[in-house]
């Protein structure tokens, strides 16, 4: 048995919070709080899965990123990407139930919400910045609503007005568009990752002794081929110096 390896190198504690897909994450699930905010009491069990589903994706980040092995990492990552496709599902059947609106081309940045600047930001502060500064949006979520510079003061709670509780809840400002937006992108982000740790563990993985043996055969007969090469290209270039000789006879 080959003994534990740890494969995880990291400076920061949480340099989670510099990823992309952990930004992302940290929005949805801002955004599917303020969402199941209006659910009629009846749909407490959707409500609960929503939040929960949002809330795995954001800490199966975190905590994969705080594991000893990169195996360990994808695991959790995997899991990230399993509430993301619980999310996809379950707003589609909010939706079917009349409980979210659909306006076809309504993006986020109908918010003021453009991800590939904070994606931008984020790259270029190297984490010095907190985020709340760079994206005002993740500010909080207890009161995200009470600041009047944020784009998302738009946001309305059915359960606040004096409709009645069983109202369908489309005058929720976040649309099905928007939340497929960002669940797609959050995804793809995911699943670049993903693909760029995998490549780095099958670099990691400690080698058996035939396959060390099969890499010092292989080194060697570069290193004889090069040689090879090198006496060939000498003995052309003295041949055509004693060609040159030759006619200059």
């Amino acid at each position: 048995m080959r003994p534990y390896q740890s494969t995880r190198q990291w400076t920061h504690p949480e340099g989670y919070k510099y990823l992309a897909p952990w930004t992302n994450a940290v929005l949805l699930r801002f955004l599917i709080r303020k969402f199941t905010e209006t659910l009629p009491r009846p749909e407490h069990r959707t409500k609960t899965q929503l939040d929960d589903a949002a809330r795995s994706v954001v800490s199966n980040i975190e905590e994969g990123y705080k594991r000893p092995s990169t195996k360990e990492y994808l695991s959790f990552l995997g899991f990230s990407q399993g509430s993301l496709e619980e999310i996809k599902g379950l707003l589609k059947q909010v939706y079917q139930d009349r409980f979210l609106q659909s306006r076809p081309g309504s993006s986020l940045a109908d918010l003021g919400i453009d991800l590939k600047e904070v994606k931008g930001l984020l790259k270029d502060s190297k984490g010095e910045i907190p985020l709340e500064v760079l994206y005002p949006p993740l500010a909080s979520l207890n009161s995200p609503l009470t600041s009047l510079n944020s784009p998302l003061t738009s946001l309305k709670s059915p359960l606040s007005s004096s409709k009645s509780p069983l109202t369908s809840s489309n005058d929720f400002a976040v649309t099905l568009e928007m939340f497929m937006e960002l669940v797609n992108k959050t995804d793809y982000l995911l699943r670049t990752l993903v693909k760029s740790l995998e490549n780095k563990m099958a670099e990691e993985m400690p080698m058996s002794p035939r396959e060390k043996w099969l890499k010092v055969q292989a080194i060697k007969r570069l290193e004889e081929d090069r040689k090879f090469d090198e006496e060939l290209r000498k003995r052309a270039g003295l041949d055509e110096k004693l060609k040159k000789e030759f006619r200059g006879k």
